[in-house]
């Protein structure tokens, strides 16, 4: 049975890092638990490490962080629907909002409860996914700071997440002057300008982020160290908090191309082989994990002599050359994961998940 580890020390040095590295700089900052996929056991174990906000785009995780500790303030973190206002007005503290029409209903199902919802409003910066036109954000705020039962903690910008758009300099200072300029024009204040997430990182080793910029939101770089920036690693940072363990359940030598008439595969994929491997074999070895649970271009086997031959929808197939370290059926080969590769299997309900 496939299954994945999560490694308590290596999370805990990731954030001890990201800790003080936000506390040096008098960054206030959330864990984004997205990846996790609502697993209470790894949501304790953020918990644990002393995080006083966690943000997630999922009600139900909300849900899931407000049962293990309900002093957690907890951020909802994608425009809400329309048909789960009452499930966020009642497990997130804060909510990300782009649509006044959606504030308004908001504040409706506050006020039913008698409750004051805080809300951060996202700017469009240039990525295009949500936020607010900026020549639209003072007539926005206006009509926000009418609403009786909302109250608007903070500005914020998403980017990097969909066209990969990369935040600057001048696009975060941009940000700063927004939220100076509503605090001016009406007299209020705005605690967060939340304009970090892990691309943001390496902008504060770089001394250009602006010191108004005082809130991010990270999730990636705490569970995979990775500087989202470069796409490379940030040093001193743990890589492998989340590893990836399948076991072999066929071994063979076979040869290395395939016979009779070619189409497509399952994912509709066609293969050229080259004629210089005919009549060659090598040892294949088959894993319990497919398609269903992960792609293979988002785990990289720790092992350098293996190839990932293929995979269909319930299993891998490994290249394994001449098996020069004796493989056999019902050992385990361990996976490194990229952030989409750890996001399905933790999405997996076949991968068993478990704490190192």
């Amino acid at each position: 049975m496939a299954f994945i580890v999560l490694n308590k020390e290596k999370l805990a040095h990731n954030f001890t890092f990201l800790n003080k590295l936000f506390k040096k700089h008098k960054i206030e900052w959330a864990v984004v638990s997205k990846l996790l996929c609502g697993n209470k056991a790894y949501i304790k174990e953020v918990i644990d490490l002393g995080i006083k906000q966690i943000c997630d785009s999922r009600v139900s995780n909300l849900k899931a962080i407000k049962e293990i500790d309900s002093n957690i303030e907890t951020i909802y973190i994608k425009p809400p629907a329309k048909r789960s206002l009452k499930s966020i007005i009642k497990y997130a503290d804060i909510s990300i909002n782009t649509e006044f029409t959606t504030i308004k209903l908001l504040n409706l199902e506050a006020r039913k409860l008698n409750k004051t919802h805080k809300i951060m409003i996202m700017i469009e910066m240039g990525e295009l996914r949500e936020g607010v036109m900026w020549d639209d954000f003072i007539d926005f705020y206006e009509s926000v700071f009418e609403l009786s039962n909302i109250e608007v903690v903070g500005i914020g910008t998403n980017l990097s997440c969909l066209y990969g758009v990369l935040p600057n300099q001048d696009k975060l200072i941009q940000l700063s002057l927004y939220e100076q300029l509503i605090e001016a024009k009406f007299n209020k204040n705005i605690a967060y300008v939340s304009g970090g997430s892990s691309v943001t990182i390496p902008l504060i080793f770089q001394g250009l982020l602006p010191q108004s910029i005082n809130h991010f939101r990270v999730g990636e770089t705490l569970f995979l160290g990775t500087d989202v920036y470069n796409d490379s690693t940030i040093r001193n940072m743990e890589h492998n908090v989340f590893q990836l363990f399948a076991e072999i359940i066929e071994l063979s030598e076979k040869p290395m191309i395939p016979s009779g008439e070619m189409g497509t595969n399952v994912e509709g994929n066609g293969y050229d082989f080259d004629d210089n491997d005919v009549g060659k074999s090598s040892y294949r070895a088959i894993l319990d994990i497919g398609l269903l649970d992960v792609e293979e271009k988002h785990i990289q086997p720790k092992d350098n002599n293996i190839e990932i031959a293929g995979s269909s929808s319930d299993m891998i197939v490994l290249d394994i050359g001449k098996n020069p370290k004796n493989y056999k059926v019902g050992d385990l080969i361990e996976f490194s994961l990229d952030y989409m590769g750890t996001l399905s299997v933790l999405n997996s309900r076949y991968i068993e998940k478990r704490i190192k």
